[in-house]
């Protein structure tokens, strides 16, 4: 089973997986302090957070257990941010979520709403799951947005890695 949207295209946006060589380009999204002010008990220097995220990323591709892609530009090449389907663990039930992390300088384009939409497309048409989630820290409005333009609607509150969140789901229909 395939998690990974390698090759995929939306209207603007080609994915492919994360390579040890996109760590300068992935690197100034630990340096906007407004990338990670939600989330609790992530380490302070960027450096060695965006090393913890490159290291979380290939364990997933490792053990199937999803992970981010990146997302390309189709028409600039730039190097827009990355999204993806991760296997998680919420209140002890398996769950499939779609996770989002757009580079400061593309923020409100649309980006993350449009990558959500094809992860969500590609895990309903390819059967991954009935229902996807996003797991989002209930102070980030910027995320609850993307998720209700994706469809999901806020189901519960709850404590995911020391951080309280909300978690949104949207079921296939």
């Amino acid at each position: 089973m395939s998690y990974l949207l390698t090759g995929h295209e939306s209207e603007r946006l080609r994915f492919r997986p994360l390579q040890p060589d996109d760590f300068d380009s992935w690197l100034p999204f630990y340096d906007h302090p407004q990338s990670t002010q939600y989330w609790a008990g992530e380490p302070s220097d960027p450096v060695r957070n965006c090393q913890q995220w490159f290291d979380k990323t290939f364990y997933r591709y490792q053990h199937n257990k999803g992970g981010m892609n990146v997302l390309i530009d189709k028409q600039t090449g730039a190097f827009v941010g990355q999204c993806g389907l991760l296997v998680q663990v919420v209140d002890g039930l398996d769950e499939l979520e779609v996770g989002y992390s757009i580079l400061p300088q593309f923020w409100k384009q649309g980006y993350a709403t449009e990558a959500a939409n094809a992860c969500r497309e590609y895990a309903f048409a390819n059967g991954l799951s009935d229902s996807l989630i996003s797991i989002i820290h209930e102070e980030n409005i910027p995320s609850q947005a993307v998720a209700l333009k994706t469809g999901m609607s806020a189901e519960k509150r709850t404590i995911y890695a020391n951080n309280p969140v909300l978690i949104y789901r949207i079921r296939n229909r």
